[in-house]
């Protein structure tokens, strides 16, 4: 679309509703500020430049709102004093004159640029307001669009609605594209005469239809356009965003056995034929590739996990966590800031932080990786068809050489040659007839407590 876009992005408000320490355009959808849910919306549908109206927690919410392809001014609401006022805020912005106007909502996180889209077609199709609605079988609460031969005629809110436009199941979203080169002239126009003394933004729809403009109405599915007040409804948002993208992964060759157990990030990747099994987490930063299975009940953030390996049942990826091709990692394991290689096995009860383990290696049952001595961070190395034994400890910083083996029950503080086997545990010894010395020891001890209570 040639034309230019200035999107004007309302983020003022006092949040009082949602009962919280910071602004509610704040709070994270799929793990990302709602504000910036609008600005991808925005910038896809190829607005060049955005007014962000801000009132509190302002320089979080620019922070939260920055993105690289948008040039971001910022204004101040000092006093709310209506959606029109707000809109106003950015009279500078407005003054130069851009071809179409878009005004969205921070709190609205949903609407998709498919939707923005529409509104400046419309535009472009000879039209000076598009307002964007919604239909309800239950209109309660929202203004009704009125509209006639095409026409939109005005913007009843329903306090003022008469018993037959109270009938009217077409309602206003409270987003809309105006005109740019005529913004100022109409916004300018609007008064506050009502109840509140304010300046309604959707006043502007008679205000231009007396000035000889055409006003009309696109339509957008409700749950799009849903706006967020309070905790209740930032959790239905989040049900449909997650439903929306599990929807479009499935379609695109993703597996879900129970997709209404899976949750997604915003920026989660995964490949086609990949297999996600029931109640699994995904936290920002994960790639899976395709042909790639996550069995049940895992958690992974800022991962990767290369095409044919396997984790879960139970398990957790942290941050830094690389999954080489055909690699494993099982049930009850732990992976942080590590590089598992290609074919690697790191099957059950262990932990593996701060390393590098090497193609083809096998890690026993309840190895741990001794990264951390209290202040400073080291590094395992694992080389190339390499044997842990079960119940190792790795004291870091360490290496194991390639297809080294490392005895079962083994606390290993220095450096293992290649092909070498390693013991770091005591030598067993047998004492015959000991344990019936201690056991009746034992027993004694308890007889003569239980005689001294009674």
């Amino acid at each position: 679309m040639s034309r230019t876009c200035l999107a004007v992005i309302l983020a003022a408000g006092d949040s009082t509703r949602m009962k919280s320490s910071m602004s509610k355009v704040l709070h994270p959808i799929a793990g990302l500020p709602m504000i910036a849910h609008v600005m991808q919306s925005v910038a896809a549908a190829n607005a060049s430049e955005v007014a962000l109206v801000l009132g509190r927690d302002a320089e979080a919410v620019a922070a939260a709102a920055s993105r690289p392809d948008l040039t971001i001014e910022s204004y101040t609401q000092v006093e709310r004093r209506g959606t029109g006022h707000a809109v106003l805020c950015a009279r500078d912005a407005i003054a130069r004159g851009y071809d179409d106007v878009l005004v969205a909502y921070g709190d609205v996180p949903l609407v998709t640029p498919e939707t923005f889209k529409a509104a400046r077609a419309a535009l472009a199709n000879s039209n000076d307001i598009v307002v964007i609605g919604f239909e309800t079988p239950s209109p309660t609460g929202y203004g009704r669009l009125l509209v006639e031969n095409g026409q939109l005629l005005a913007i009843r809110e329903e306090r003022d609605a008469s018993e037959e436009e109270r009938k009217v199941t077409r309602c206003n979203s409270g987003l809309m594209a105006i005109n740019g080169r005529r913004a100022l002239e109409w916004l300018d126009r609007i008064g506050n005469a009502n109840a509140k003394g304010e300046y309604y933004l959707t006043d502007i729809v008679e205000i231009a239809r007396a000035a000889g403009a055409s006003v009309v109405a696109v339509d957008a599915p409700k749950a799009e356009v849903m706006g967020c007040n309070n905790r209740a409804e930032l959790a239905m948002i989040e049900r449909v965003w997650q439903e929306r993208r599990r929807h479009e992964l499935m379609l695109s060759g993703v597996t879900m056995v129970a997709p209404e157990t899976v949750f997604l990030s915003h920026d989660t990747e995964l490949g086609q034929d990949a297999l996600i099994e029931p109640n699994v987490v995904f936290g920002p930063g994960v790639t899976v590739e395709g042909g790639a299975v996550i069995h049940a009940f895992s958690h992974i953030e800022g991962a990767y996990v290369a095409a044919g390996a396997t984790v879960g049942p139970f398990a957790r990826l942290r941050p830094g966590a690389n999954l080489a091709a055909d690699s494993k990692v099982g049930n009850f394991c732990e992976v942080k800031k590590a590089e598992i290689g290609k074919g690697a096995k790191v099957n059950h009860l262990t932990y593996i932080g701060d390393a590098f383990v090497g193609a083809g290696s096998n890690i026993g049952a309840g190895t741990i990786t001794c990264n951390y001595d209290g202040v400073n961070k080291h590094v395992t190395r694992i080389g190339e068809g390499a044997f842990i034994g079960s119940n190792s400890s790795l004291v870091a910083p360490v290496t194991i050489g390639d297809k080294a083996l490392v005895a079962s029950g083994s606390v290993i503080t220095e450096d293992v040659p290649a092909d070498a086997l390693a013991f770091g545990r005591a030598r067993q010894e047998m004492k015959p007839g000991r344990a019936t010395v201690i056991r009746e020891r034992n027993l004694a001890a308890k007889a003569a407590r239980k005689t001294k209570s009674d």
